[in-house]
């Protein structure tokens, strides 16, 4: 009998690794080759012909920005990244403190769709980023990283992570819309 229950547990485990396996292959977005950068609350993956300092330099955080939330100010990515985060978690008061997430930046909207289509098996319209829930991960491309599209799919993420039970997709897109709001509102 102890023969046989151990011969059905190593068929069992043998059974549950191919399924594992084949869950985290069906998660490959197909992203490729990237250079990486951590953060306090992000990893950052972007493709390897662009320029992180050009990257920073576009979603135009000031040393202004840094202090009012809190945070010692660095002029890298990661550390703008970190500090639109902290104005995100703000601006909808759901403050989260051990997050941690993935932004991938791609290089133009081909490498968006592509990625798209690779996961959900359906063409991108007119997005130019998107938030994974599955994947706790942002896409952007790069000609559309700034603040405030950044922000938006922050902005998702937060809210997925903040509440026990996600919101439906109209109420994340309102409270998204309203953190898009509220940083173009801000440099006016």
């Amino acid at each position: 009998m102890l023969k046989y229950l151990g011969r059905i547990s190593l068929a069992v485990i043998l059974v549950s690794s191919l399924f594992i396996g084949y869950s985290f292959a069906k998660m490959d977005d197909g992203f490729g080759a990237a250079k990486k950068i951590e953060s306090q609350h992000f990893t950052i993956y972007y493709a390897p012909e662009l320029n992180p300092d050009e990257l920073a330099q576009e979603l135009g955080i000031h040393p202004l920005d840094k202090i009012i939330t809190g945070s010692f100010y660095q002029n890298d990515l990661g550390g703008m990244i970190d500090t639109l985060f902290s104005q995100v978690c703000d601006i909808l008061d759901m403050q989260l403190y051990s997050f941690h997430g993935t932004i991938k930046i791609c290089r133009d909207f081909k490498q968006v769709s592509g990625i798209y289509k690779n996961l959900f098996d359906r063409g991108l319209t007119d997005r130019h980023s998107y938030y994974v829930y599955g994947l706790n991960t942002v896409y952007v491309s790069a000609e559309h990283f700034k603040r405030e599209i950044l922000g938006h799919e922050i902005a998702h993420a937060v809210e997925t992570y903040y509440f026990a039970v996600s919101p439906s997709v109209k109420i994340q897109e309102v409270l998204a819309g309203f953190v898009e709001y509220q940083l173009r509102k801000s440099y006016k």
